[in-house]
């Protein structure tokens, strides 16, 4: 089982698509950036790019704005005593292996080359800022130490997170307005099981002037929060169980291509063709005669679409490329049905802002959500 991360790890495998171009395969051989200078393939389009195994990039942690974020969880663990320290390593995506204390960090966030990538394929950016980075390097934390010191094994543990052999669910229907859980990373991830309850859970209680007290007074969730601080006073000055400094899917044996890497991850936060019907789509626009000559709503969609999808995204924690595809087919429905403004493009938006995240609703209470990290 792997905790903490987007999905499943990827099968390690060659891609088997097209051969990649000699000046792809270039700058696949001289891909290392150690030396202080861009790589070569920095320098080539997305398409050439897409075509360069990941095991080729041979970016690192040291010297990129990651091993600051890693010193300064680091300095947080110092900050309450911990004398723990959790190695990192990059991957694929953002985890916490079972048995091993440590974190894998996505590669996109070594080079800004391979962060313009992510986005350019899956729309965001995961853990991109500081702040967003933060956040989850605290929540792995949270796995790393709880596999250090094999704390999901305590009797209180059970009682309050749930079993931690309980099989991870493929989707999850979160409770949004749930106070049994505290509220860190996005999609009410706590929720989505109860080792990704204890991690969210720590890394609440590890955020430095996070006034934890304050804000859960009164929630049920206090009480897990009231044992996480008991439970690492205890421990803090005590070696870990488990020491092992294993790389789990390190970069250097993940030998498939980013296009390949990016065909996966689209697929896992893809949808089911949307719950939306003709009829909700004709009130929002027009197909009548007298409208003919006003701007088509496809158009419309297409140029205030990435201001909806932030928006929605914001308020949903939803994955920004699973509402893109809800968008996507908003616009083919509505040139197929040549449907047209009728109103103001003010209220239109307002209004089609409230149908897109009505629908994102829909397909995450419809027990469709992609667990998230």
């Amino acid at each position: 089982m792997v905790r903490g991360g987007l999905g499943p790890i990827m099968q390690n495998g060659r891609w088997s698509g097209k051969a990649r171009n000699s000046r792809t395969a270039r700058a696949s051989r001289n891909g290392s950036a150690r030396n202080g200078r861009d790589p070569q393939w920095a320098a080539l389009s997305d398409d050439e790019l897409l075509e360069v195994r990941i095991c080729d990039l041979r970016v690192h942690i040291a010297g990129t704005p990651l091993e600051r974020s890693i010193e300064r969880l680091w300095e947080e663990l110092e900050m309450r005593r911990i004398r723990f320290r959790p190695h990192c390593w990059l991957s694929d995506e953002w985890f916490s292996p079972d048995g091993v204390p440590g974190i894998g960090i996505p590669f996109y966030l070594a080079h800004p080359r391979l962060g313009r990538l992510e986005r350019k394929q899956v729309l965001e950016v995961e853990g991109g800022t500081k702040e967003w980075c933060m956040r989850i390097l605290r929540h792995e934390a949270g796995h790393a130490i709880d596999t250090a010191y094999g704390l999901h094994r305590r009797r209180r543990w059970r009682e309050l997170f749930g079993r931690f052999t309980e099989p991870y669910p493929e989707y999850y229907q979160p409770k949004p307005y749930s106070k049994s859980y505290v509220q860190h990373l996005d999609s009410w991830y706590a929720q989505s099981h109860p080792a990704e309850d204890f991690a969210e859970t720590f890394a609440v209680w590890l955020k430095p002037r996070s006034r934890w007290r304050g804000h859960y007074r009164g929630w049920p969730a206090m009480k897990k929060l009231e044992y996480v601080d008991q439970l690492i006073r205890g421990i803090r000055d005590t070696k870990p169980h488990v020491v092992s400094r294993r790389h789990v899917a390190p970069l250097r044996k993940i030998r498939k291509t980013l296009r390949a890497h990016y065909e996966e991850k689209r697929a896992r936060y893809g949808l089911d063709h949307p719950n939306f019907y003709d009829r909700d789509l004709r009130r929002l626009f027009s197909d009548a005669p007298e409208h003919a000559r006003r701007p088509s709503a496809a158009a419309f969609l297409r140029r205030t679409g990435p201001e909806l999808r932030r928006a929605v995204g914001h308020w949903t924690g939803e994955y920004q490329y699973t509402i893109n595809q809800i968008l996507e087919e908003m616009i083919e429905r509505c040139r197929e049905l040549n449907l047209r403004l009728d109103r103001r493009p003010d209220q239109v938006k307002r209004d089609t802002l409230v149908m897109l995240t009505v629908q994102t609703m829909n397909y995450l209470h419809g027990g469709h959500h992609r667990v998230a990290l």
